[in-house]
């Protein structure tokens, strides 16, 4: 993978607002993001038919450094226009490599000010790149950390009746918990990787993960395991009904088209 060209988002990124009028403080100034980033893209993989679910977009450096290297200069000053270029950005990558199924974008609760105002770049990156937006999932990442509960549940809501799928990421930590799910259901949530890791040789761990499996039946939310390494830990959650894994077992990020992916070798 070290030899792929990464895709590369160069130039200047402005807010929704430097096109679409005046809105919130934070919104207006169209300034540039400053830096620069690429997208790969790690297949959510469902093996009761051996198809890939969805992508999830992942911010790498321009060169495939690390996440860690672009987040650490996100800050309180660009976070608005880095979580507005993520999104058209991820979308346009994602029609660049031909991707056909759905498309799961990360973004930060804290950046968004007016939720029906913040979405606009998002529809026209759809628009613009003939992305169907009910293929898009938004999922709330923890890198984003958010005490207010209700004000994230808000958010989601609006994604979710504007025709996005919602998903809430590292599901049973920080933020992400039980509060989170009783102020609002999701489409999708994603089980961190801290209950998933040796969780086929952790009685703890599957006591927990049970649980919560049990709860999201309940309420009619899909569960995606992630952080899948080893066929011992995709077992144990085929065993209990998780159809939806995403892991190194399947595939890493990747910057080139999915057509190199063999869902033959995910069982």
């Amino acid at each position: 993978m070290s030899s792929v060209t990464p895709i590369r988002f160069t130039g200047t990124f402005h807010s929704a607002f430097a096109v679409n009028g005046p809105g919130c403080a934070g919104c207006r100034d169209g300034e540039e993001l400053g830096f620069d980033f690429s997208y790969a893209y790690q297949p959510i993989v469902d093996l009761d038919n051996n198809t890939i679910f969805a992508h999830e977009a992942l911010v790498r450096g321009p060169e495939g450094e690390p996440a860690s290297s672009v987040l650490g200069r996100v800050t309180d000053d660009n976070r608005y226009r880095f979580d507005q270029a993520c999104r058209r950005k991820a979308i346009e990558g994602a029609a660049d490599i031909g991707l056909s199924q759905r498309l799961s974008i990360n973004f930060l609760p804290n950046a968004i000010y007016q939720p029906e105002v913040c979405i606009r770049t998002t529809l026209e990156a759809a628009r613009q790149h003939d992305f169907p937006v009910e293929r898009i999932i938004f999922e709330a990442t923890e890198g984003d950390r958010v005490e207010d509960a209700a004000r994230l549940a808000a958010i989601l809501r609006y994604y979710q009746r504007s025709g996005f799928l919602t998903a809430i990421d590292d599901f049973g930590a920080g933020y992400a918990g039980l509060t989170l799910l009783a102020e609002f259901q999701p489409d999708i949530i994603k089980l961190d990787m801290a209950l998933v890791r040796n969780i086929d040789s952790s009685v703890p761990r599957q006591a927990i993960v049970k649980g919560l499996m049990r709860t999201c039946s309940d309420l009619g939310i899909q569960v995606i395991a992630e952080g899948i390494e080893t066929l011992a830990e995709r077992d144990f959650f085929y065993n209990e009904g998780v159809r939806l894994m995403q892991g190194y077992l399947f595939s890493k990020p990747a910057f080139q088209s999915p057509g190199s992916i063999n869902p033959s070798s995910w069982v």
